[in-house]
C-alpha cells in the first residue's frame, strides 16, 4: 500500500509540474543555441575518432565480421541488430561485450565496460551501422525472447523506497510532462536504441545507453544495475525494440542535453 501511495504522489507531482512548469522549465535560449551549434559540430565526433583508433588494435571491420561469423558486407546491418544472442559467447550481449571477447581471444587486456575507452570504441563500431534501420529481432531465438521478457520486467517493475520504475517516467500518460526542467520523452520516439552512445551536454562527455540508465536509477534512488549484467543488457534490448517499432535508424553519436 505504501508503494502505491508513493506512486500516486509521484504522478500528482508530475501533473502539477506539467500545469505550472511553463516555458521557464524548457531549454533556455542559450542552451538552444549551444545545442544547434553542437548538432553541426558534435563534440562526440572526437570520441568516435578515438574509438576508431582503439578498434584498429583489434583489427579492422573484417576482423569483427569474422569474429561474429558474418560477411563484411553484412556487418552494418548485423550491428544494427544488437543486442543479440552470440552463440560463441553463450549470451545475449551488447557490442561492447563482443569487443571484450575479441580482446580476450587476442590475448589482450579487457577494456572495462564502464571506461571511457570502451564508450569510444562502442560508439565507433556502432557508427558503422549509421543510417541502417534498427534491426533487433526479439523473436530470433529463445535467448533473445527471454532477454526481451526480462527487459520488459525490469522496465515495468517498481523498485526502491519510492516504488518507481522506468515506466513511471516514460509511460504514455507521463510523456511530455516535465521533470528536473526536462520534458520526459517517449524512449522509442527519441530512439534510445539508435542514438546512444551520445554526447551529454550536461555531463560534457560521451555516455552509453546503459550508463544513462544507471544515471536514471541513481536519480530515482534505485539500486543501480551493473553495466553488462543480464538485467542491464535485457533493458537495452527492450528499449531498442521500442525504437525499432518506431522505424528508427542508427545515428551515432547522438547529442543529448
Amino acid at each position: 500500500m505504501k508503494k502505491v501511495l508513493l506512486s500516486l504522489a509521484f504522478l500528482s507531482t508530475m501533473a502539477m509540474l506539467q500545469l505550472n512548469a511553463g516555458e521557464q522549465f524548457a531549454m533556455s535560449d542559450a542552451d538552444r543555441a549551444m545545442y544547434k551549434e553542437m548538432l553541426e559540430n558534435n563534440p562526440a565526433d572526437i570520441y568516435v575518432e578515438e574509438g576508431g583508433e582503439l578498434f584498429e588494435k583489434l583489427g579492422d571491420e573484417a576482423a569483427l565480421a569474422k569474429f561474429l561469423g558474418v560477411s563484411e558486407k553484412e556487418l552494418p546491418k548485423y550491428i544494427a541488430g544488437f543486442p543479440r544472442y552470440i552463440k560463441k559467447l553463450g549470451n545475449v550481449v551488447g557490442i561492447d561485450q563482443v569487443l571484450q571477447a575479441m580482446q580476450v581471444e587476442q590475448g589482450k587486456e579487457k577494456t572495462k565496460l564502464k571506461s571511457g575507452k570502451m564508450f569510444s570504441m562502442l560508439a565507433y563500431v556502432k557508427s558503422l551501422a549509421n543510417d541502417e534501420l534498427i534491426a533487433i529481432d526479439v523473436e530470433a531465438d529463445e535467448h533473445i525472447k527471454a532477454a526481451y521478457a526480462l527487459g520488459e520486467k525490469t522496465y515495468m517493475t517498481p523498485r526502491g523506497g519510492r516504488g518507481l520504475s522506468c515506466n513511471s517516467c516514460h509511460s504514455k500518460d507521463i510523456v511530455g510532462q516535465v521533470l528536473r526542467t526536462q520534458p520526459l520523452p517517449d524512449l522509442g520516439e527519441v530512439a534510445v536504441g539508435g542514438t546512444w552512445p551520445a554526447y551529454r551536454m550536461t555531463k560534457s562527455s560521451l555516455r552509453t545507453p546503459q550508463r544513462r540508465f544507471q544515471g536514471c536509477m541513481k536519480n530515482a534512488l534505485l539500486k543501480v544495475i551493473p553495466i553488462g549484467s543480464k538485467e542491464m543488457v535485457a533493458l537495452e534490448v527492450y528499449v531498442t525494440k521500442l525504437a525499432k517499432d518506431k522505424n528508427k535508424k542508427i545515428s551515432i553519436p547522438g547529442l543529448k542535453r
